[in-house]
């Protein structure tokens, strides 16, 4: 069953729990950012997850392996179709029939989302301007080419209940646009973490959890060293 699911080209990579995911090298293969991004998510019994600007489904699956007896279902979001196809096959792989994945844009996601989530993942494009890579498709990955921030958060904003979480990471020097763009999204900022590349060196990256229509009070957690 598992070479029929695979492409050319494709390899497949242990997530941990028993968990498989397939990756293309041609296409955009998942960073460290995305496994600590589902390792700082924290997880509540019978939690709804979405996993916005999914990619091959990293973060949502991994998210899945690590806390499997809370997460009632997941679907991955992603706008390209290689890459959708890929987490779909992923959830395939591995017998998943609590995981669907969704090709489109989080912006256009229809009225059956509206407030389905009680948790939104997202390991959203970092970079502003157009395609300076050449390959487009990793471009879309890294870029705010099809989605910015300020969408991804409302568009979590839409598709979180009230109470639900929403947990992300971006660059750390954008750390005022997060928390001001969760704010005025009525995403309560409650966590914020640095990661750094090495001990004394500038954060490279934040990981933030916000929730809707939660009160203000925000944890600043150790960072960690990565």
């Amino acid at each position: 069953m598992q070479t029929a699911l695979l492409h050319e080209g494709e390899t497949v990579d242990e997530l941990g729990g028993g968990l498989k995911i397939i990756q293309n090298p041609s296409l955009y293969r998942f960073t460290s950012d995305a496994v600590l991004l589902s390792r700082f998510a924290r997880a509540k019994n019978g939690d709804t997850v979405a996993d916005f600007c999914a990619g091959s489904g990293i973060v949502g699956l991994h998210f899945l392996a690590l806390h499997p007896q809370c997460v009632r279902s997941l679907t991955l979001v992603e706008l390209q179709d290689e890459l959708s196809d890929m987490s779909a096959r992923s959830a395939a792989l591995n017998g998943l029939s609590n995981v669907r994945a969704v090709c489109g844009r989080v912006q256009d996601l229809g009225g059956e989302f509206v407030e389905a989530f009680s948790l939104v993942l997202c390991n959203p494009p970092y970079e502003t301007g157009g395609f300076a890579n050449a390959d487009e498709k990793k471009a879309l990955c890294r870029k705010e080419i099809a989605v910015t921030l300020g969408e991804a958060a409302a568009a979590a904003a839409r598709a979180l209940k009230f109470g639900g979480r929403l947990a992300l990471c971006n660059r750390a020097d954008r750390l005022a646009e997060v928390l001001y763009t969760l704010k005025q999204c009525g995403i309560e900022p409650k966590r914020v973490q640095f990661v750094r590349g090495r001990s004394g060196a500038a954060p490279y990256l934040l990981l933030a959890e916000g929730v809707k229509g939660g009160r203000p009070g925000t944890e600043i957690l150790p960072d960690i060293v990565n």
